[in-house]
């Protein structure tokens, strides 16, 4: 298998997200992806079948285990590709169902990639989770922000949304790894969505990913998408909407993420970003 190196949500090979992509991983078993997942060592690295009329089905693992969808190894493989073949349309039939991938040269020759999600959906948290997720982030209720209430979204995978009140709360944080991980393979949660609101269509957002080996995740596009679909059905933004997520700043690898939030509720969530090709 070739295996390309790109970073996704920046055109600084210093910020954004790094993922492995193998754009034909024809004939790979679980076990031979997962282990050059581990070998590449990055949060995600994704593995594209091609299937003709530029569709593909795609794996994505991090170097621990499968995830059924990620974000930001969607957008670097859609760069990857459209870099080799020319921007346009892709599809990328998922674990988590078929996902559309739009892909553009900007005038200054970055290539950019929109993802949009499957349909998104939330739901409740219940107390002891939220319990359990506040003493394994070492957080007190007090922390957290009224106005964004805690919710389990998902636009892929699913992910806990806690919205810190101030960008301090949000830029600590020392979290015990081992009792995350555990609460969120108990749950099935992929990585934990850390959000501040700065403004009405600006947020800054963090996201511990124990379960695939990572203390932190720079730029998140799944939880990102679910992100948007949260704030669409809980009616904290007017749709159709336009948000910035910033990510990865306090990690040192700035990123920076479009949400496209459509009217209609059972719509996809589009996530839009650059990604370029790492030395």
């Amino acid at each position: 298998m070739e295996i390309l190196r790109y970073t996704a949500f920046s055109t600084d090979p210093a910020g954004g997200n790094p993922a492995g992509v193998v754009l034909d991983a024809t004939g790979a078993g679980d076990a031979a992806m997962q282990r050059v997942a581990a070998d590449v060592g990055y949060s995600e690295t994704a593995f594209l079948i091609p299937r003709g009329d530029r569709r593909f089905d795609v794996r994505y693992f991090s170097p621990k285990a499968e995830v059924p969808f990620c974000g930001h190894a969607t957008i670097a493989s859609a760069a990857a590709y459209a870099d080799r073949h020319g921007p346009g349309v892709l599809r990328f039939d998922t674990r988590a169902g078929a996902v559309q991938v739009s892909t553009a040269v900007t005038p200054d020759g970055a290539t950019t990639a929109t993802l949009t999600s499957v349909p998104p959906k939330t739901a409740p948290l219940p107390d002891a989770d939220l319990a359990a997720l506040l003493a394994a982030l070492r957080w007190a209720p007090g922390d957290l922000d009224p106005a964004l209430p805690p919710r389990v979204a998902f636009a892929g995978a699913w992910h806990p949304v806690i919205a810190a009140a101030t960008r301090a709360r949000l830029a600590d944080l020392a979290y015990d790894m081992d009792a995350l991980a555990a609460l969120m393979a108990r749950r099935d949660w992929t990585t934990i969505d850390l959000v501040y609101r700065e403004s009405p269509d600006v947020f800054h957002a963090r996201n511990p990913f124990p379960p695939g080996g990572v203390v932190e995740d720079p730029a998140t596009g799944a939880a990102a998408a679910a992100f948007g679909g949260y704030l669409r059905e809980l009616g904290l933004v007017e749709p159709p909407a336009t948000v910035t997520v910033h990510q990865g700043v306090d990690m040192g690898r700035p990123s920076t993420l479009t949400l496209t939030i459509p009217a209609a509720p059972t719509s996809g969530i589009s996530v839009t970003g650059p990604a370029i090709p790492l030395p």
